[in-house]
Formats: C-alpha cells, structure tokens, sequence
C-alpha cells in the first residue's frame, strides 16, 4: 500500500511538473493585429503567409498575427485615422497597418508608431533599397516599412502596335523616350482617323517626375513652380492630346486598352493585375493580343527617374512584448527569397538588394503568364538603369494631385475641341494657349 501511495505521488508529481512546463511554453500567446491590402479574405498571399509564419516561427516563439482587415488603403488610410482621432465607433489601431507616409502625417500624434531604427540594425537597414527607406522616413523617423513597392510601367499591346508599325514604320524603341511616344501618338490619330495611342494614369506623376528629371523643381512653397522644364513637359503632351492621340478620359489605363481605345498606357506596375491579353472592341467582337512591359519614358538628355509607388508596414507603439512580436515578424516577411516569393504573386518589387539582384532573375524563370515574365523583366532593367523618385511630404501634396489631374484634363479637352473646330494651322498657338491657362487658372 505505501509502495502504491508513493508511485501516486510521484505520477502527480510528474504531472504537475509537465503542465508547469507546458504553460511555460505554450501559454497564451503573444498576439498582434494586422490590416493589409493584398488580395482578398479568402484569395489573399498575405494571409497565407500570416497562417506559415504562425504555424512556423510564431508556434515556435509562442507569437501569433491575426488578420483583422482586408481591404484597399483608401479605407485602411480613414479607418487608421478613425481609430487614432478616438471617432465614435471607430475600431481599436490594430498593432500593424499599411500606410503611405500621407496617413502618418495626418495622425494627430506621429510618436504612437515606432520608428524601425530602434528595432532595425543598420546591417538589417543596409539590406533595403535605400530609396524606399528615405519615402518612409517621415519627420527624421522611419515609421513606414517597405514590404512590396510597385513603381510606374509602360504597358504595351504588342499586337495592335505591330499593324500600326507594319503601316508606318513606327519603332517600339521611340517609346524609349516621351519625346517619341508623343511623337507616335501623333501620328497614330493620323493614321487611325482620330483615335487614342497613349492614356497615362497620372498625369501628375509625368509632369512631376519630368520636370525633376529635367533638373528643375517641380514644386515650390506655394505650390507648383510652372519654370520652363515644365513648358519643355507641355509642348509635346500637349500636341498629342490636342490632335486625338492622347486619352484624357477619366477612370484608370486598364481600361481604354481593354476596349481598343488606347494601345499604349503608363501605369502602377501593380496593375498589372487587371491588364487582359483580350481586347473586347465596341462591336462585342474580340481579339487575343500580347501585353508587353518596358521601363517608363524618360525625356531625352534628362536623368532616368521613374516614380516609387507602393505602401508599408507602420507598427504602433503597445508593449515590449508585442513590439517585439511585430519585428520577428517583419523581419521574417522581409527576408530576401521569401520577400521575391510574395511580391511576384502581386506584380510588386522586392524590397532588398539582394532580393532584386540574386532571388528576382531565378523566379522569373518560374512564372508561366508571359504578362508577368515581360512585368518582371522590365523591373529588372528599371533597378539596373534607373533612380527611383520620391515624392516631398507636403501637406498638400495629395490636394495639388487632386486638383492637378481634374484642371489639365478639363482644359486639354476643351483645347481639342478647338482644334477640331479651327483646324491643324492653330496647334502650336493651342499648345501655347491651353499651358498659359491652366498655369494661370490652375491655383484659383
């Protein structure tokens, strides 16, 4: 009897012991919140990667993300800023948000997110793309991390650009520079009877990022400088616009090259998403044609800057504990394969060095969309030949754009009405007119 009294006691005390140990180990764990962009709730490569990290390194480090919201960053940017002004109903900041730099200056206290330096070594910093470093930076701290950057791109329809080629003589190699692609369009409403060649997302970015190429500011204290690079900028844009050939319809590119209006386009080379290889014409009828990527125009003579789109990863101050659980899994996010292996399912840029220069080539060698193959191969030219814009962090950045894209397109419209009224003999005084009306109209 005492024998089977002690091994009792020696089983309980086992027992007691093993669960000691286990909620050691695998007590509650340390769960942070995540809102994200990428894909949708049920299709999303983010929240695949969240479920391997959890099953991986987070059971390891008793560390779990739990994704809280899925969604576009126009929502993310008013919820974030909902929850951080303490609106009623708003939910609670989640530990981890995509963000532009736009949303942290709009907080009403930028000091509730980290900056990435005091978690971040300079070796692990090193490793990142210096530029996409520098457009998280806001007021001297790097509160946005970058996870997958997307920049501008030229999109090409192939098909349709080669008969227009066959006709004319026409060269992809003048879509190399915006003096050619104007060029082109030009002489494509000519020789198509008034249509469409190019259609431009951001009609902002191509004046801004042209005229800093150029080597002039873009900007000044009170708002846009209008110096001469920026007349340079008009003369062609304008010509094409006003003789047919340039979109200036509203909407995104995807969908004038959709349709057959445009063949040409510039825009996020995260569009690449909603890009078909299928043009559906206003007859209903089809055709099966090849989309191709090139590196976007540059102005001749001038540096080869290409704007840096793309959100990051701000994480808000809690405790050590869950700050600490944020960059293990940032850290793991941002390693180099595995950084390239999320990206390319979402036609954005790997955010290293060496995710661009040694991981990028192989898995481009992987992909089976020829779309995506032609997307990648031009990240690779615009890494090795161009420098990556970023944009100033002005308050009043996004109401400049705003007003920008409405006022140039509105009088460009008006402009090619009264080209086809007075015919080609008044372009160049059109060019001249249309650039002294939106300068002097543009500020009221």
């Amino acid at each position: 009897m005492k024998k089977r009294i002690f091994l009792l006691a020696a089983l309980a005390a086992g027992l007691v012991l093993c669960l000691a140990a286990c909620g050691e180990t695998n007590g509650d764990p340390v769960t942070v919140t995540l809102w994200h962009v990428y894909g949708g709730e049920v299709n999303s490569p983010m929240n695949a990667l969240v479920e391997e990290f959890n099953r991986t390194v987070g059971q390891e480090q008793n560390i779990r993300v739990r994704v809280d919201s899925v969604s576009n960053t126009n929502v993310i940017h008013e919820s974030v800023l909902a929850a951080a002004y303490d609106d009623p109903g708003a939910s609670e900041l989640p530990d981890l948000f995509i963000s532009y730099p736009k949303t942290v200056l709009a907080l009403p206290d930028e000091d509730i997110l980290v900056d990435y330096h005091d978690y971040f070594s300079d070796e692990e910093l090193d490793a990142f793309l210096p530029e996409f470093l520098e457009e998280g930076t806001v007021n001297g701290r790097l509160a946005v991390l970058p996870i997958a950057k997307s920049t501008e791109i030229l999109y090409v329809n192939k098909t349709a650009f080669d008969r227009f080629a066959a006709a004319t003589g026409a060269s992809i190699d003048d879509l190399s520079t915006w003096e050619g692609l104007y060029a082109l369009a030009e002489r494509y409403a000519d020789w198509s009877g008034g249509k469409c060649f190019f259609v431009h997302d951001y009609h902002f970015n191509y004046f801004q990022v042209g005229v800093e190429s150029l080597g002039e500011d873009f900007f000044d204290k009170n708002g846009i400088a209008f110096g001469p690079k920026f007349a340079y900028a008009w003369e062609p844009y304008a010509r094409a616009a006003l003789t047919g050939g340039l979109w200036l319809g509203s909407g995104y590119a995807t969908e004038p090259l959709r349709t057959g209006d445009a063949i040409v386009s510039v825009a996020s080379s995260a569009s690449v998403l909603y890009y078909s290889n299928v043009v559906t014409y206003p007859d209903n009828s089809t055709e099966q044609v090849e989309i191709i990527s090139l590196p976007c125009p540059t102005f001749e003579g001038g540096e080869k800057l290409v704007m840096q789109r793309g959100a990051g990863l701000c994480t808000v101050k809690s405790s050590p504990e869950r700050e600490k659980a944020c960059m293990t899994f940032l850290k793991w996010l941002t390693e180099p394969k595995r950084n390239v292996d999320f990206v390319t399912e979402l036609g954005y840029m790997p955010v290293t060095k060496e995710g661009f220069d040694d991981y990028l080539p192989d898995a481009i060698k992987t992909l089976s969309d020829p779309m995506y193959v032609s997307l990648y191969e031009a990240f690779l030219r615009t890494r090795q030949d161009y420098t990556f814009y970023t944009p100033p962090q002005r308050e009043d950045y996004l109401d400049l754009e705003t007003r920008f894209e409405k006022a140039v397109r509105l009088r460009l419209t008006a402009g090619r009405a009264q080209y086809l009224e007075q015919g080609e003999d008044t372009l160049d005084t059109l060019v001249r007119s249309t650039m002294e009306d939106f300068e002097k109209n543009y500020g009221k």
